[in-house]
């Protein structure tokens, strides 16, 4: 339907091979297999922590001295730009580890080559910021580019193409054969005087969690009690539990998103200094998913799953229709349009719209896509800030032109959406996809099992998963969703230590692939998507794998802020008014404003 894709859909439709009869024309029809030449900021913030560590272990073992060395310097100086935070020059010269008069010298001298620039803090113009210029990003990209393309080539991993380029990524735990094996026992049981405790929500990850509760016990050594709620149950439950003086649980389950909130309120232990350990592989999970369990610079969780929302598509329907798979929002109109069919009792598209906190994800979603995010996030690069865009100037930007727009994308669905639509949330429209009702739905992976593994489906085999159709001033993203494993606060502190140890073996490698293995579809690790077993369960977990590798997955639609699940409902209130054609689209969002603005400044935001 487009002539030029991004990068990224390429990508993800070179994921989707041996599931089509015929492939949409396109620029990923054939081709020489040569990745673009850029890097996306996922792997470039890999590559930095890779040459960061290669040179504290060279500084630690070889005898090397020829002058200052400025990669510290620059890498720091990246990182910061990456993340949107201020680099100042007393920052960059204590993070160089050089003398700070040398620190100072090469600062200059990198300036100097046009590879840093000064921008004044101040109207005075004697405090400044330093950033990075073009040059010297395109520079280092191109660096992380070969170097890439060299490890994979001295290793065997992944095919290069021309000029070095290889299928190798940063971050992910790469083994011999790729096979993850099953868990082994503690090496000493949890030495807990009661059961583990484990509180958590109700889908198929977990319902494999429990499926496998007797190997869990057999593995830690101890009982394990675990509670399964629905999602707004669960956040209750948690708040509830915090306002005791002894948690109920040892281990929670918590909804991405929360994580702002809850960190906020001091109901979640941070676990920095638990990681400090390093018997976790940090760099395994999908970067976006531990970030979304991080707030203010500080760690709460770790990803149990990846679970984003992507655009489902009966390729079969498109092929017999004579059209492609949608990937901007005007195709996906056109493709509704197309396949919608009352009297084969099929609609062209099944989405959220039931009231409230379903139709909240859908608005922030689609905006997201339409290239804004629904808050005024701070902009880093092609991306926002969804860690630090904190306090007093945080504002719903629900008057802009990507809402308006938004809010009318929504409407014009609706002619080719179920008749039910305006009640329906997660399930059902999973539902009514996987029952061939629907020839398309927005839908989380989380629920992929209902026909990816239910050879009866219509949808069984025939599936595309894409990211959400994209806005003219928009770019593919596939926003993420998911639970992570967290620590209450009030944990009795005698048993932090073996509860973190049952939560590390809970989001290890060789535990997500026993919950793939029964039932669930999803990882938040690279590791458990490259594993040969796993990938012949579903394609949807490598096209999500490649999604993460590729910056697709993005968390800033949603962003954890401790705000999110009011602004969530306020949203999701207003716009389902205006869809039953109680508000103009003008007003809801007038209200939406209002009220969004109103519940930020409730929470200390003047």
């Amino acid at each position: 339907m487009v002539a030029d894709l991004p990068e990224a859909l390429r990508e993800v439709m070179s994921l989707q091979q041996g599931r089509s009869r015929a492939r949409p024309e396109g620029p990923f029809e054939g081709g020489d297999g040569v990745r673009a030449k850029g890097i996306s900021g996922e792997e470039f913030s890999r590559f930095l922590d890779f040459i960061e560590a290669l040179g504290t272990e060279a500084d630690q073992v070889l005898s090397l001295k020829t002058g200052y060395d400025e990669t510290r310097l620059i890498t720091a100086l990246l990182r910061n730009h990456l993340t949107g935070k201020l680099t100042t020059t007393s920052y960059l010269a204590n993070a160089s580890g050089l003398g700070y008069g040398t620190a100072i010298r090469a600062i200059n001298s990198i300036e100097e080559r046009g590879l840093l620039i000064r921008r004044p803090r101040t109207q005075t113009g004697k405090s400044f910021s330093l950033h990075p210029t073009e040059k010297l990003i395109a520079e280092w990209q191109e660096y992380a580019r070969r170097v890439r393309g060299a490890i994979g080539s001295t290793l065997g991993i992944g095919t290069a193409g021309k000029g070095g380029i290889s299928d190798y990524f940063f971050g992910a735990s790469y083994g011999d054969s790729g096979t993850i094996p099953p868990p082994t026992p503690l090496h000493t049981k949890l030495s807990l005087q009661n059961d583990l405790r484990v509180l958590v929500h109700a889908d198929p990850t977990f319902m494999a969690m429990n499926v496998l509760k007797r190997q869990f016990e057999g593995l830690f050594g101890t009982g394990i009690s675990s509670r399964a709620l629905s999602i707004d149950r669960l956040r209750q439950e948690i708040l509830s539990n915090a306002a005791r003086k002894s948690s109920r649980y040892d281990i929670i389950a918590c909804d991405l998103p929360w994580f702002g909130e809850l960190a906020q309120k001091g109901i979640l232990r941070p676990i920095d200094d638990l990681l400090s350990e390093g018997n976790v592989d940090l760099g395994d999970f999908h970067r976006v998913a531990l970030a979304s369990a991080r707030y203010r610079g500080e760690q709460y969780g770790l990803p149990v799953q990846t679970t984003p929302e992507l655009l489902c598509v009966r390729r079969d329907l498109c092929d017999a229709a004579g059209i492609g798979v949608p990937f901007t929002i005007s195709d996906t109109l056109e493709t509704a349009r197309a396949l919608h069919s009352r009297s084969q009792g099929r609609s062209g598209i099944a989405w959220n719209a039931a009231r409230g906190t379903p139709l909240g994800h859908t608005f922030m979603f689609v905006m997201g896509a339409m290239g804004r995010p629904f808050l005024n996030l701070a902009k880093i690069d092609d991306d926002y800030d969804a860690e630090w865009s904190t306090g007093e100037n945080l504002r719903p930007v629900l008057q802009s032109e990507e809402a308006f727009a938004t809010a009318e994308y929504l409407r014009e669905l609706l002619d080719f959406s179920p008749v039910s639509i305006l009640s329906m949330s997660w399930y059902e429209r999973a539902r009514a996809y996987a029952d061939g009702e629907a020839a398309m739905a927005y839908c989380a992976t989380l629920l992929a099992p209902l026909f990816e593994l239910n050879k009866d489906s219509p949808a069984y085999g025939v599936t595309d998963f894409l990211p959400h159709p994209y806005g003219p001033g928009g770019k593919p993203i596939a926003p993420v969703g998911g639970y992570a494993l967290a620590i209450p606060s009030n944990i009795e502190p005698n048993r932090v230590g073996a509860v973190w140890e049952a939560l590390r073996s809970l989001t290890s490698p060789e535990t997500i692939k026993l919950y793939i293995e029964n039932g669930s579809l999803v990882t938040p690790r690279f590791s458990v998507s490259m594993d040969p077993d796993v990938r012949r369960i579903s394609p949807v977990i490598s096209i999500v794998d490649g999604m993460a590798r590729s910056g697709v997955l993005q968390y800033w639609p949603r962003p954890p802020v401790p705000e999110i699940t009011d602004l969530i409902e306020i949203i999701g209130t207003e716009i389902h008014a205006m869809l039953h054609g109680a508000k103009s689209g003008y007003s809801a969002g007038a209200v939406r404003q209002y009220r969004g603005g109103a519940r930020l400044r409730s929470g200390g935001h003047d």
